[in-house]
């Protein structure tokens, strides 16, 4: 699909990231959020626009000095298989780059989507002892689902692990 741009999410955009992430949260596709949560991670967003629309989010979170994970990708039903969320994951992607992320991590049932992007599935953990002990101080959901805590086993049955190496 032509005309789809990306940029950085505003304030004024997370009503309608809400709206979009919605279906799949109530799918238990993607952990449910606070609408403070959205808007205290918003520098980590971009949103995707067709037509001056929003059609589809997605988050970059940075976990430690090497390591990223994608969170939230998201696209309105009436925009997915356009694209929207092969330009959102790219933008997400080049953002990684751009902060000196050597790998990015993601926890996803769209096995498929992400393995397009070069993220192949993991197990075990992904980062040393040491750093593991470090993260364990982490008070963010997303780095206790990303270290595969007993806590968060609801939230992520049936998900896939995936990594993205970034070439040097």
């Amino acid at each position: 699909m032509t005309g789809i741009s990306t940029r950085p999410a505003r304030t004024s955009d997370v009503r309608a990231i809400r709206d979009i992430v919605a279906p799949l949260v109530a799918e238990r596709r993607i952990v449910a959020k606070d609408a403070v949560a959205y808007y205290e991670a918003l520098q980590q967003f971009r949103v995707a626009e067709v037509d001056g629309v929003i059609a589809g989010c997605g988050a970059l979170h940075v976990i430690w000095e090497d390591l990223a994970e994608v969170r939230t990708v998201a696209v309105a039903p009436e925009h997915r298989h356009t694209g929207v969320g092969h330009a959102i994951l790219a933008d997400l992607v080049a953002d990684a780059r751009k902060l000196g992320v050597a790998r990015v991590f993601c926890l996803t049932f769209e096995t498929q989507f992400f393995a397009a992007h070069g993220f192949v599935p993991i197990d075990g953990q992904a980062v040393p002892p040491e750093v593991y002990a470090e993260l364990l101080r982490s008070y963010d959901e997303g780095v206790a689902e990303f270290l595969d805590l007993e806590r968060v086993k609801p939230n992520t049955l049936g998900n896939t692990r995936m990594l993205l190496t970034l070439p040097g």
